[in-house]
């Protein structure tokens, strides 16, 4: 008999009914640290006192209007992310999947509004994660994602993650646009080199085409910049599709775009009913000016040297368990040896109350609110140690 609710998620057995800076804690009251961030969402951490108060005072007023009227939080929001980015504006959505549909639609559009209809193809990577709609299952092209929802709709070629001649060979007069993610998160935190994201941009400029970034998860601070991709200097997109951390943990997406690649999206060439409400857009204006704060990214790029610090010792004191250390900022990720899986490795942390993510690449993603301080990487990494410990031992055990 199936589940009142849609049994599609491997859920882990336990419920948590509070939250506090880093903090969990279960029905039973028991603490976790969290190094997961809900997958990167609560950038923040849990119940942060601004976003609480900017939920609570909005809520008191007014929840939905619709996009038939003015809502004046979105257009305060936009400024504030038009004048921290590359951008000139800003279609708001309820989620990252939403914001990727509109990249894609703005793509094409882009090329119909300038004559071109013909160029409507999107060069994409393996290992890539998009979201679960058909168009971005497609997108990526994974086994896992399309297995049973085909026919996928047409549209998306693949190439090989870091291969330049297949990506050159895979545009056409068909191509519209090349869509990356600056770190690939589901595909096991892949950081895109620096000069592969400029040469990206030098490669769309020469052949007409826009650019795409899906910072979904490696935007919004992040990386130690509000999006990856600022550290590669020259290699800005067209388009960007952003949510997770935006929202700290309320329902939140933002298409960003460059006024030349949105020039074909005009009036009722889009849209969304929830998108940009109200409550939405009060919290993510107290996530942005938080993040804008002055010192609030140094923060960042500070405990991110520490968590990369303290991995690197902790792959060096367990090498027959942790093969790599990659990811940029507080997006880290440790792949584990091939006789290692990384579900077990989160397993064994999860018994000692630290929560953390896995991913693909046989990748455990460190994934902590951007707000952890030393004290808290301190810990984790302290539990990675015991739980790197029980997976050996138990690996002799087993081998005797």
């Amino acid at each position: 008999m199936i589940a009142p609710v849609l049994p599609t998620y491997a859920r882990a057995p336990v419920a948590f009914e509070k939250g506090e800076g880093p903090w969990l804690f279960d029905e039973a009251g028991e603490q976790y640290l969290d190094f997961g961030a809900g997958i990167a969402v609560c950038a923040l951490g849990h119940a942060h006192p601004k976003l609480v108060a900017a939920l609570e005072g909005q809520a008191r007023r007014l929840w939905h209007t619709s996009n038939l009227y003015g809502i004046p939080g979105q257009q305060e929001l936009a400024e504030r992310l038009v004048e921290a980015s590359f951008a000139d504006t800003v279609f708001f959505t309820n989620s990252g999947l939403e914001a990727m549909e509109c990249a894609i639609k703005m793509a094409r559009k882009y090329h119909s509004h300038n004559g071109a209809p013909e160029r409507w193809r999107i060069v994409t990577f393996e290992g890539a994660f998009h979201g679960r709609s058909l168009a971005t299952i497609a997108a990526a092209g994974q086994e896992k994602l399309t297995a049973g929802f085909g026919p996928m709709p047409e549209g998306f070629d693949h190439v090989p993650f870091g291969d330049h001649d297949a990506l050159k060979a895979a545009i056409t007069g068909e191509t519209a646009a090349i869509l990356i993610e600056p770190v690939q998160g589901e595909g096991g935190i892949r950081p895109v080199p620096y000069q592969c994201l400029r040469g990206l941009r030098e490669l769309c400029d020469e052949h007409g085409i826009l650019l795409i970034h899906d910072e979904i998860q490696c935007g919004m601070g992040r990386t130690g910049r509000l999006f990856a991709h600022e550290w590669a200097e020259s290699g800005a997109p067209d388009i960007l599709a952003s949510a997770k951390g935006i929202g700290g943990g309320f329902p939140l997406g933002a298409c960003l775009a460059t006024e030349r690649a949105a020039a074909g999206m005009t009036g009722g060439s889009h849209g969304s009913t929830y998108g940009g409400n109200p409550l939405a857009m009060a919290v993510g204006n107290a996530v942005i000016e938080e993040m804008t704060a002055p010192g609030f990214m140094e923060h960042v790029v500070e405990m991110a040297g520490l968590l990369r610090q303290r991995l690197a010792g902790l792959a060096d004191e367990f090498p027959d368990v942790i093969a790599e250390v990659r990811g940029e900022g507080l997006m880290v990720g440790l792949r584990l040896q091939d006789g290692v899986v990384n579900s077990a490795l989160v397993q064994a942390a999860f018994e000692r109350r630290l929560l953390t993510v896995p991913a693909g690449d046989n990748v455990v993603r460190i994934l902590p609110p951007l707000i952890v301080e030393a004290e808290h990487i301190g810990q984790a990494v302290d539990t990675l140690t015991d739980a790197c410990k029980a997976l050996r031992d138990g690996a002799a055990v087993a081998a005797k």
